[in-house]
């Protein structure tokens, strides 16, 4: 077999399982209208505030609510101790 050919048929199964997965979520985005609308009403009725992120640290549960110098409490150049402060921005304060 060419690898012009097992190139080719990688690259068809590929877009086949992508405009699957697309499909699968059209499908379910209209199941979930109901979903989404008790969630909602959950939300209301027990009056929650912000949706948490991340379990590991304070700063990454709800950041809207974050201390600004709470990532850097052991000292400003420290290591990020949790894998999921990578993972958020920072603040628009600190970038000013």
């Amino acid at each position: 077999m060419r690898k012009s050919a097992i190139y080719l048929t990688i690259t068809v199964i590929n877009i086949a399982l992508c405009s699957a997965l697309f499909m699968h979520a059209a499908v379910r985005r209209k199941d979930a209208g109901k979903e989404l609308a008790s969630q909602a009403n959950i939300v209301k009725e027990y009056q929650l505030t912000d949706l948490v992120l991340f379990t590991e640290a304070r700063y990454t549960r709800h950041p809207s609510m974050a201390d600004l110098n709470t990532p850097f409490q052991d000292y400003p150049f420290s290591f990020e101790h949790f894998p999921s402060g990578s993972l958020m921005p920072v603040p628009p304060g600190i970038r000013r």
